[in-house]
C-alpha cells in the first residue's frame, strides 16, 4: 500500500521510517527481585543506536517510574492509592531517565524526556505543539523518550498503561511502525501458559474478525494486558500504523522483523488511513461508550452517515456535551470514536426515539445528531461499496447533486464541513431529506446506474 506523505516527514525532509519502541513495566523490572533489569534495557538501547545508525528516526515510550520508585523506597509491592502511585512516578521518573541518559550517551545518543497527559493530547492546539515538538527532538538527532505524566495525571494513571500511550504518540508522529515489547512473543489463540495447545497469530489484517486470548493481565508492577494491546493495535492501525506484539526477551527482533522475519504479531494499518481532525479524534480522552443496533453501525461503519438517537440501545458512563465516547456494537466492542452533541443524561433519554419524539423529551428543538460524521473517527474498515458507480461517475455525479439542476426551484449545494444541505431558494430541508431528494430527482436522468451512495453527497 502506498502511503501519503506525513506532514512530519515532509517537515524532516526524509523518507526514512518513523519508529516507535513501547517498553512495559514488565520489561524493565525484574519481578522476582523488584529491581531495574539493566541488560535488558541495554539490548533494547543497542537495537535502538542501531536503528538510528541506519537513518531511521525512533521514539521510546517507557513504562516503569512507579516500579523504579517502588525500588528506590524498597518497598516489595506497588501501591494502589493514586497519590501513593503518584508520589512513586515522581521518585522513579528521574532515575529511569538517568538510566536512558547514561546508557544512550554511552552508545553515542543524546535523549529527551517527554512527559504527557490525555488533556495535552485531547486539546487540538496541544496536540499540534507536541507533534512540533517531536519534529524538531528526531531533526536534531535526539532520542525522544515518552511516559505519562503520571505525578498530575487525574484519571488513575490510566493513560492505557502506556499501550494506549504509545499507540497515540505513533498516531501524533505518523509512525510507520509501533513495537510493544511485552513479556509474551505474540499473541495467542489461547493462553500459552495454560494451554500447550495454544499456536502464535503472525499477522492480523483485519482486528475485528480476530480470535484470540487476551486473558493474560499485567504483572505486579505493570498495569497493562493483552486486551490494552489489542485497543492499542485498533487507535495505531487506524491511523495507519503498523504494530508489532513482540518479545521483550530479545529486542534484536525488531531489526530482524523490519528485515521481513515471521516473529510476534504484526497488525497492518488499514487502507484507508485517518488524516487530519479525524487522526486526532484517536488521542481524545473517551468519557463513555453509546452502544447502538445493527442498523446504526451499519449506517455509521459502512455508509459513513451520523449517529441519530433511534439506533441507540445502550448509554454506558458519565460525558458532557462535545466528550469523546467510544461507539459499539450490540455486543460493546468498540468500532469507532466521536465528539457527542449531548451529555450521557440527554443521550440516555433520546436513545431509541425518532427525531420527531425529540422536542416533547428535551424541551427544546433539535435535530437530534448525537455525533456528525465529521466528528466519527472509524477504528475498523467498513464496506468498500463495490457495488456502486466507479470513481469517476460517482465524482460527476455528486457534482451534479451539488451544484444543482435547472429542472429545479432550489440551488442545492452540500456542506461538506457541517453536514448540512443548504439552498438559496426558498425551501430548506434537514440533511437526510435533502439527500434523499437529491437522488430522486438527478439520478432519475441517468438510467442504467444505480443509486449514489448517500455519503457520496458530502465527498
Amino acid at each position: 500500500m502506498k502511503r501519503v506523505p506525513s506532514y512530519v516527514k515532509a517537515a524532516l525532509h526524509s523518507d526514512k521510517l518513523i519508529i516507535v519502541i513501547k517498553i512495559g513495566t514488565s520489561s524493565l523490572i525484574n519481578e522476582q527481585y523488584g529491581t531495574l533489569n539493566l541488560s535488558s534495557l541495554s539490548r533494547i538501547c543497542e537495537v535502538v543506536r542501531e536503528l538510528h545508525s541506519k537513518g531511521h528516526y525512533v521514539i521510546i515510550v517507557s513504562s516503569g517510574a512507579v516500579g523504579v520508585g517502588c525500588q528506590r523506597l524498597g518497598l516489595t509491592s506497588r501501591p494502589t492509592k493514586i497519590a501513593q502511585k503518584q508520589a512513586l512516578a515522581a521518585v522513579g521518573q528521574v532515575h529511569l531517565m538517568r538510566y536512558y541518559e547514561d546508557i544512550l550517551n554511552a552508545l553515542g545518543l543524546r535523549c529527551a524526556q517527554v512527559l504527557l497527559t490525555l488533556d495535552n493530547l485531547a486539546d487540538r492546539s496541544q496536540y499540534i505543539n507536541a507533534r512540533n515538538t517531536f519534529t524538531e527532538l528526531l531533526a536534531y538527532g535526539a532520542i525522544p523518550v515518552v511516559n505519562e505524566n503520571d505525578t498530575v495525571a487525574v484519571q488513575e494513571l490510566r493513560f492505557g498503561d502506556n499501550d494506549t500511550l504509545s499507540a497515540q504518540v505513533a498516531t501524533l508522529v505518523e509512525a510507520d511502525y509501533l513495537f510493544l515489547m511485552t513479556d509474551v512473543d505474540a499473541l495467542y489463540t489461547a493462553n500459552p501458559k495454560l494451554d500447550p495447545s495454544a499456536t502464535p497469530i503472525h499477522e492480523v489484517e483485519d482486528i475485528s474478525s480476530l480470535t484470540a486470548d487476551t486473558s493474560t493481565a499485567g504483572t505486579q508492577w505493570g498495569t497493562g494486558g493483552m486486551v490494552t494491546k489489542l485497543t492499542a493495535a485498533r487507535i495505531a492501525t487506524a491511523a495507519g500504523c503498523c504494530l508489532v506484539i513482540c518479545t521483550s526477551q530479545k529486542p534484536e527482533g525488531i531489526v530482524e522483523i523490519l528485515n521481513g522475519a515471521r516473529q510476534g504479531t504484526k497488525f497492518f494499518p488499514l487502507q484507508n488511513a485517518l488524516k487530519g481532525r479525524k487522526r486526532w479524534l484517536l488521542a481524545v480522552p473517551v468519557r463513555g461508550s453509546i452502544w447502538m443496533d445493527d442498523g446504526a453501525v451499519h449506517a455509521i461503519r459502512d455508509r459513513h452517515k451520523s449517529l441519530f438517537p433511534v439506533g441507540v440501545i445502550k448509554v454506558v458512563g458519565e460525558f458532557s456535551a462535545q466528550d469523546a465516547v467510544s461507539l459499539c456494537d450490540a455486543s460493546g466492542h468498540e468500532f469507532a470514536r466521536g465528539l457527542s452533541n449531548f451529555d450521557s443524561k440527554e443521550v440516555n433519554l433520546m436513545k431509541g426515539r425518532h427525531t420527531n419524539d425529540l422536542p416533547d423529551i428535551l424541551g427544546y428543538h433539535t435535530e437530534g445528531e448525537l455525533i456528525h460524521r465529521g466528528n466519527l473517527a472509524l477504528l475498523l474498515p467498513g464496506d468498500d461499496h463495490d457495488d456502486w458507480p466507479k470513481k469517476g461517475v460517482r465524482e460527476k455525479l455528486a457534482q451534479r447533486l451539488a451544484g444543482g439542476d435547472s429542472r429545479n426551484s432550489g440551488d442545492y449545494s452540500a456542506d461538506g464541513h457541517n453536514g448540512a444541505v443548504s439552498t438559496k431558494g426558498p425551501l430548506q430541508v434537514p440533511a437526510v431529506a435533502a439527500a434523499e431528494q437529491l437522488q430522486q430527482q438527478h439520478i432519475h436522468a441517468s438510467p442504467g446506474l444505480p443509486p449514489l451512495p448517500p455519503h457520496a453527497l458530502h465527498s
